[in-house]
């Protein structure tokens, strides 16, 4: 328990037992006045209920934090706000359990699944998958780090018309190439087919309505469309020649996308794929029929009807048999519960398919699983470059692998304008330009709340100054420096008498279990961004002002050592929650 929460539950205690009040949680705040205090206690919410004004109040409380605790060293009011001052040795006994409690983590006995990623094998991955597989893996490590058991998962869609598209391009244009023949990465190579297939079809389509057809007709009666609908159908009659080439060329696809998942730090305890899970969903359309939770219309179609959950009437199945995605989801939805000793299950899915999530748990509960109160929707907001948004079939996209190089040559020719990578080998340049750019990508996608639209610019992501990942890289490896240049080993201090300054970087690293947990319950990766950050400043804000390598004094410059390696630790262990690794020397 932090110092603070430590504050607010003697606080209830005091004014339960000097007011019979219960359930008061007073707030309590890090001082930031110019009035002497470690914390702000603000009485007002007080004052209606006991009838006094606030400056009695707080000096009533001041007076029974000091006889019945032994944690104030002091207090002052000032307005109605209560200044408290802890006790030195308070703050010494703090850091020295959080040392010896690092590695600590309380196992809850819980197993969360955390879905992401999850793409199509018709296409490379891109940016907007890059937002998708930071978020759900920082997730998965904040969820680890707070005690759960995580099972990381994607479903790959491998099956549909899309797919098909690429297919039917390559087997009309592609001669026999392949990924080889041509030295392009798998799902590059099958994603420029997808292209292919678009940009024949628009030229077919023009035809068609320089004839004199409609085009609503044309989009339809184009033979590249019809062809690929054949192919679908061949697909799903398992025709061998047609499930060989589907196997083939999503074989390139996998290996493409195994090697940007190697770079981009990610990685999955479960795979499942939707050719194998889109027929599961129809077992449950009978299930719902006899509940009475499902209708059939006369041409044989199956609807859920959610009009009374303010939703409206949804599609479970064709009058021709066929599932859509929503009785796909439904079926792996069971299937991963069955399978799996799960309590909860997050989608990492973007926000335009909040509608989607909304109707898929009311139909679940209907169907009375009552794990479906335990599903959650991680919903994100796109990602976009300054010049745009990105179109897949018409070859804009932003693509994954090219924007880690970019990220990688931007730190590239950062570091070497500004000198910092002088004397090291050209291995160690590469993988510090690596460390540097992923982690300034990593650290820009994560700061930002997960439900907020952002814009990600690249250069303004690879800064040395500011609240960038390569800053935060940066003064982990100062301190690792330091701690060289002191030969330094863990070592314990006797009695210490500590400033502000070193109070305040104490009260940042107490803070850190707490900011996990708050992290893992709102699902939200820039706290822990975000709070990294503030730790930095604090303790760049220590070292300037705090000498520590040229102290007289062996006992306070091994507090202060001891203090940096804390904190470096808890650097390395925030930026490893957003998947970002450190380098000992930048």
């Amino acid at each position: 328990m932090n110092i603070k929460d430590i504050i607010i539950e003697k606080l209830s205690e005091i004014i339960l037992n000097v007011y019979q009040l219960k359930d008061i949680n007073l707030e309590v705040q890090e001082n930031k006045t110019e009035f002497e205090g470690d914390f702000t206690i603000v009485t007002f919410s007080l004052v209606k209920q006991l009838k006094k004004n606030p400056e009695s109040i707080a000096v009533e409380l001041g007076e029974a934090l000091t006889e019945q605790t032994e944690i104030l060293e002091s207090f002052n009011v000032v307005k109605g706000f209560l200044n408290v001052k802890i006790k030195n040795q308070f703050f010494v006994d703090n850091f020295k359990y959080i040392t010896s409690d690092f590695d600590t983590i309380e196992k809850k006995n819980s197993t969360v699944m955390v879905e992401y990623s999850s793409p199509n094998t018709n296409k490379p991955l891109h940016l907007g998958h890059i937002r998708n597989n930071l978020l759900g893996y920082s997730v998965a490590q904040i969820l680890k780090e707070d005690g759960y058991d995580v099972i990381k998962t994607q479903i790959i869609n491998d099956r549909g018309i899309h797919i098909c598209k690429s297919m039917l391009a390559w087997e009309k244009f592609g001669e026999g190439e392949t990924p080889e023949t041509t030295d392009t990465k798998g799902d590059k190579f099958v994603g420029n087919y997808y292209v292919k297939f678009d940009q024949e079809y628009k030229k077919e389509i023009s035809e068609l309505v320089a004839q004199g057809v409609s085009e609503e007709q044309a989009n339809k009666d184009a033979p590249l469309m019809k062809e690929a609908q054949k192919m679908l159908l061949d697909w799903e009659n398992g025709d061998e020649k047609v499930r060989n080439l589907w196997n083939e060329m999503n074989s390139w696809v996998y290996k493409g996308f195994n090697e940007t998942y190697k770079r981009l730090g990610v990685d999955f305890d479960q795979v499942q794929y939707e050719s194998n899970t889109y027929i599961l969903g129809k077992d449950l359309i009978q299930e719902g029929l006899d509940k009475g939770v499902l209708y059939q219309k006369e041409d044989g179609s199956v609807w859920c009807d959610l009009t009374d959950e303010g939703l409206d009437q949804k599609l479970l199945l064709r009058s021709d048999g066929t599932s859509v995605y929503m009785t796909q989801d439904l079926g792996t939805a069971v299937e991963r519960f069955k399978q799996n000793d799960i309590k909860k299950l997050i989608y990492t899915v973007g926000n335009e398919q909040d509608y989607h999530f909304q109707v898929l748990f009311k139909i679940l509960g209907k169907l009375g699983y009552s794990w479906a109160a335990q599903l959650y929707h991680l919903s994100y907001g796109m990602v976009e470059l300054p010049n745009g948004k990105m179109k897949s079939r018409e070859g804009t996209v932003v693509d994954a692998d090219d924007l880690m190089q970019e990220m990688h040559d931007i730190a590239k020719s950062k570091s070497e304008e500004l000198g910092k990578l002088e004397n090291f080998t050209e291995e160690e340049k590469n993988a510090n330009y690596e460390n540097i750019g992923m982690g300034a990508l990593k650290y820009f996608m994560l700061k930002v709340d997960p439900k907020k639209k952002m814009l990600f610019n690249p250069e303004e992501s690879i800064d040395f100054n500011g609240n960038t990942g390569p800053f935060i890289q940066y003064t982990y490896a100062r301190i690792q420096s330091l701690l060289a240049k002191a030969n330094f080993e863990q070592n314990e201090v006797t009695k210490i008498e500590l400033n502000q300054s070193e109070k305040e970087l104490i009260m940042q690293l107490i803070n850190y279990k707490g900011i996990v947990s708050k992290a893992a319950e709102l699902l939200s990766p820039a706290l822990v961004a975000n709070y990294v950050y503030d730790l930095v400043k604090s303790y760049n804000s220590f070292y300037q002002s705090n000498p520590i390598l040229k102290l007289e004094d062996e006992n306070l410059k091994q507090f202060r050592l001891n203090l940096s390696d804390l904190t470096a630790k808890t650097i390395q262990k925030s930026l490893g929650l957003l998947g970002i690794g450190t380098v000992n020397r930048m």
